[in-house]
């Protein structure tokens, strides 16, 4: 009988795990022993990027070896990940926009959840609504009264469907019950200058992207997800404040490797992120960023991919024509 291929890859990578070590104590001496490869599925200079690069700095001084920050973005670089060995030394850093993968892609030939191990959930961002600094719409209120006088006629822009501030337009509609017809972009620049020239109604961005035009009056921010205000926007409201308590988002990032992945591997280089987010200077860099560095567990972060494909990956279906 023809052996299924992606078993050879996981007994393989297996294999090569317990070979490498032979037990959970000596893997946390030798570990990895080699270069790891730190795939990022987006582009240079995103927020993923930035993050990835940060990282891989601090790992790279703990392991003693190179971590090299490759960018393969796109459904192809993700896929690449899910078809690799599962010993250790290819790892991704992701969004949440990770989950929705086949609701954007029914093309693709993994699961986001059933062929990824979750490893380290790293950073959560606020995402912020954002709208002309010009017009009427000057509170998330006025945005869901002008939207229901007018549905389907007013726009907004989009990073892409798969994007999290893709994610947060959909999870904004649905809470509100509003229709409005969406543009996307390929990128949050492009879509936040669709909202800077009045072409869009709305958007959501994140702070080291769109908050110096925020703070310099060129675009309005309405208001700012999770339960408190960022410290860099203090006169923005959370949805909550602003009337929308059923609207809740946390745009996150974090580490996955591919399934099979030894469970004794998968603790300690998540013990491993965990003491290199712990240093002060990656803290204070991204906490100036609006970026929170966050730790938790790979069961809790594996509950937490999947709970989200459960949640999102129906809305951003329904939004692009499933």
């Amino acid at each position: 009988m023809p052996l299924d291929r992606r078993g050879l890859l996981i007994g393989a990578g297996a294999a090569s795990a317990g070979a490498f070590i032979g037990t959970q104590g000596a893997r946390a001496q030798v570990y990895p022993g080699q270069m790891v490869r730190l795939i990022v599925p987006f582009s240079a200079g995103s927020m993923t990027d930035i993050l990835a690069r940060s990282l891989a700095e601090k790992l790279r001084e703990k392991w003693g070896q190179q971590v090299i920050v490759e960018n393969r973005p796109g459904i192809a670089g993700t896929g690449g990940v899910a078809r690799t060995a599962a010993d250790g030394l290819t790892l991704m850093l992701t969004s949440n926009g990770h989950v929705v993968i086949r609701a954007v892609n029914r093309d693709a030939t993994f699961d986001p959840v059933k062929d990824f191990v979750a490893i380290a959930k790293v950073a959560s961002m606020p995402s912020i609504m954002i709208a002309p600094a010009e017009g009427d719409i000057r509170t998330v209120d006025d945005l869901v009264k002008a939207a229901r006088a007018r549905p389907g006629q007013l726009n907004y822009a989009s990073a892409g469907l798969g994007s999290s501030t893709g994610i947060a337009a959909e999870v904004f509609r649905h809470a509100t019950g509003t229709q409005m017809q969406l543009v996307p972009y390929r990128g949050m620049p492009e879509s936040q200058t669709s909202v800077l020239r009045g072409d869009s109604a709305f958007c959501f961005t994140f702070f080291n992207v769109g908050g110096d035009l925020i703070q310099a009056g060129r675009i309005r921010a309405l208001a700012v997800t999770g339960d408190a205000r960022m410290a860099q926007l203090p006169n923005v409201p959370t949805f909550k404040e602003a009337g929308l308590a059923n609207f809740a988002y946390d745009a996150w990032f974090g580490v996955l490797g591919p399934a099979g992945l030894p469970k004794p591997l998968i603790d300690q280089i998540a013990r491993d992120i965990k003491e290199a987010l712990a240093a002060p200077d990656i803290r204070q860099r991204f906490e100036q960023q609006g970026v929170n560095l966050v730790t938790s567990t790979p069961e809790a972060f594996q509950a937490e991919l999947a709970s989200d494909a459960e949640k999102y990956g129906p809305l951003v279906r329904q939004a692009a024509g499933g």
